[in-house]
Protein backbone atom coordinates (compact mmCIF):
# COMPACT_ATOMS: atom_id res chain seq x y z
CA UNK A 1 0.00 0.00 0.00
CA UNK A 2 1.27 3.39 -1.05
CA UNK A 3 2.73 4.95 2.20
CA UNK A 4 0.91 8.40 2.03
CA UNK A 5 -2.37 6.42 1.61
CA UNK A 6 -1.35 4.20 4.73
CA UNK A 7 -0.84 6.92 6.68
CA UNK A 8 -4.01 8.65 6.32
CA UNK A 9 -6.06 5.69 6.70
CA UNK A 10 -3.77 5.34 10.09
CA UNK A 11 -4.95 8.52 11.04
CA UNK A 12 -8.19 7.92 10.43
CA UNK A 13 -8.48 4.85 12.10
CA UNK A 14 -7.04 5.80 15.00
CA UNK A 15 -9.49 8.51 15.52
CA UNK A 16 -12.42 6.00 14.68
CA UNK A 17 -11.28 3.49 17.45
CA UNK A 18 -11.45 6.78 19.80
CA UNK A 19 -14.95 7.99 18.96
CA UNK A 20 -16.75 5.52 21.55
CA UNK A 21 -14.09 5.78 24.34
CA UNK A 22 -10.95 6.56 25.46
CA UNK A 23 -7.37 4.26 25.11
CA UNK A 24 -4.07 3.92 25.50
CA UNK A 25 -1.53 3.14 22.74
CA UNK A 26 -1.33 -0.66 22.76
CA UNK A 27 -5.12 -0.89 23.17
CA UNK A 28 -5.46 1.09 20.17
CA UNK A 29 -3.01 -1.19 18.45
CA UNK A 30 -5.08 -4.25 19.30
CA UNK A 31 -8.30 -2.59 17.77
CA UNK A 32 -6.72 -1.42 14.86
CA UNK A 33 -4.12 -4.23 13.33
CA UNK A 34 -6.88 -6.40 12.38
CA UNK A 35 -7.88 -4.33 9.85
CA UNK A 36 -4.15 -2.06 8.52
CA UNK A 37 -1.02 -3.26 9.94
CA UNK A 38 0.58 -0.50 12.58
CA UNK A 39 3.43 -0.88 15.20
CA UNK A 40 4.31 1.31 18.35
CA UNK A 41 6.82 3.03 16.10
CA UNK A 42 4.10 3.94 13.46
CA UNK A 43 1.46 4.99 16.05
CA UNK A 44 3.35 7.15 18.52
CA UNK A 45 4.33 9.66 15.96
CA UNK A 46 0.45 9.26 14.47
CA UNK A 47 -1.27 10.10 18.13
CA UNK A 48 1.66 13.02 18.35
CA UNK A 49 1.00 14.47 15.13
CA UNK A 50 -2.94 14.47 15.91
CA UNK A 51 -2.75 15.59 19.55
CA UNK A 52 -0.52 18.54 18.05
CA UNK A 53 -3.30 19.26 15.46
CA UNK A 54 -6.08 19.61 17.97
CA UNK A 55 -7.55 16.33 17.19
CA UNK A 56 -7.07 14.19 20.57
CA UNK A 57 -6.26 15.20 23.89
CA UNK A 58 -4.49 13.37 26.77
CA UNK A 59 -4.12 12.54 30.51
CA UNK A 60 -2.24 9.88 32.59
CA UNK A 61 -3.37 7.96 35.04
CA UNK A 62 -1.60 5.40 37.40
CA UNK A 63 -2.15 1.39 35.76
CA UNK A 64 -0.39 -1.46 37.80
CA UNK A 65 2.42 1.29 39.70
CA UNK A 66 3.26 2.65 36.12
CA UNK A 67 1.54 6.11 34.23
CA UNK A 68 -0.35 5.43 31.07
CA UNK A 69 -1.16 7.92 28.91
CA UNK A 70 -4.90 7.58 27.33
CA UNK A 71 -6.23 9.88 24.15
CA UNK A 72 -9.29 11.19 23.94
CA UNK A 73 -10.76 12.48 20.53
CA UNK A 74 -12.05 16.41 20.91
CA UNK A 75 -14.78 17.63 18.32
CA UNK A 76 -12.11 18.83 15.79
CA UNK A 77 -11.15 14.87 15.88
CA UNK A 78 -14.41 14.06 15.07
CA UNK A 79 -15.23 16.18 12.35
CA UNK A 80 -12.07 14.86 10.63
CA UNK A 81 -14.09 11.47 10.76
CA UNK A 82 -16.96 12.98 8.80
CA UNK A 83 -14.84 14.56 6.51
CA UNK A 84 -12.66 11.81 5.89
CA UNK A 85 -15.79 9.81 5.46
CA UNK A 86 -16.72 11.47 2.40
CA UNK A 87 -13.24 11.44 0.91
CA UNK A 88 -13.29 7.45 1.69
CA UNK A 89 -16.65 7.56 -0.74
CA UNK A 90 -14.91 9.24 -3.84
CA UNK A 91 -11.96 7.10 -3.19
CA UNK A 92 -14.20 3.86 -3.02
CA UNK A 93 -15.54 4.71 -6.39
CA UNK A 94 -12.58 5.15 -8.22
CA UNK A 95 -11.14 1.83 -7.06
CA UNK A 96 -14.26 0.45 -8.27
CA UNK A 97 -14.32 1.78 -11.25
CA UNK A 98 -10.07 0.83 -11.69
CA UNK A 99 -10.84 -2.82 -10.72
CA UNK A 100 -13.88 -3.10 -13.07
CA UNK A 101 -12.17 -1.30 -16.18
CA UNK A 102 -8.69 -2.23 -15.37
CA UNK A 103 -9.49 -6.26 -15.80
Amino acid sequence: MDAQLKKGLLELCVLVSLKKEESYGYKIISDISPYIEVSESTLYPILKRLEATGCLTTRTKEHNGRLRKYYMITESGKRKIKESIGDLDELRRVYEFIYREGR
